[in-house]
């Protein structure tokens, strides 16, 4: 009797240790459940044509890897994976990621709007086309500009839109975009995101045009931490 008490005994134990264990288990699991779905597919971007989107090394807290793929490319899938802010990104390779928002499947052409992509790329160009032009308070062009100036110059004339004057009413124009989901012919804007003190536009390959200062004038420059924008607005 007390031999069979002692294997029932071992029995209840061993059934409740196995209950715990698999409740542990089903704990660890829903704790580190992955937003990474595998996902083999092809897919081509689609953004402006003659320019590329960034390539990041991870879709959390991402960094450029000074990579870019142009407008059009066909790239495969390894996986799929959505950030805090719920946006869909697309690894391409070992520490590799693209916005899935930039492309289209695979052999499937774009809808994009023909008007737009045409004006933004008439704003880079004549942006482009400012650099190495003076720089003079209050003044809009043709000859020499300011940093409002110099966008309100290029918006009005490329585009036929009126952002109008200063920097403060510049940054109400359009949406606001994430600085990694820059276009060219975007805002971008330095100081405050309400009451900015700088301007300039944003023309692909991680470079912006801007009026910089009487002794620089008209340049253009890649985007860097030391002076990094507040805010960038998409007005076309």
């Amino acid at each position: 009797m007390k031999i069979k008490s002692n294997l029932a005994k071992f029995t209840t134990a061993a059934a409740l240790s196995i209950t715990a264990m698999a409740a542990i288990g089903s704990i660890k699991t829903n704790s580190t459940t992955s937003h990474v779905a595998a996902a083999t597919k092809k897919v081509q971007v689609s953004y402006v044509p003659g320019y590329g989107i960034n390539v990041w090394d991870n879709y959390q807290n991402p960094s450029f890897t000074g990579k870019r793929i142009q407008d059009g490319t066909t790239v495969n899938v390894l996986a799929s994976a959505v950030d805090n802010e719920g946006n869909t990104w697309y690894k391409i390779g070992k520490n590799q990621w693209i916005q899935a928002r930039y492309t289209t499947k695979a052999g499937k052409k774009a809808k994009k709007s023909k008007t737009t992509t045409k004006s933004a790329k008439a704003v880079v160009d004549l942006a482009n086309s400012q650099v190495g032009k003076s720089y003079a308070w209050g003044a809009s062009g043709p000859s020499s500009f300011d940093c409002s100036g110099l966008t309100q110059y290029v918006y009005n004339k490329a585009a036929g839109k009126d952002i109008t004057r200063t920097t403060y009413s510049q940054v109400k124009q359009g949406k606001t975009v994430s600085m990694k989901s820059l276009k060219p012919g975007d805002l971008l804007f330095w100081g405050s995101t309400t009451s900015p003190y700088h301007v300039g536009v944003y023309v692909g390959d991680n470079q912006y045009v801007h009026a910089a200062s009487p002794s620089q004038g008209v340049v253009k420059e890649s985007i860097s931490t030391y002076f990094y924008p507040a805010v960038a607005k998409r007005v076309l």
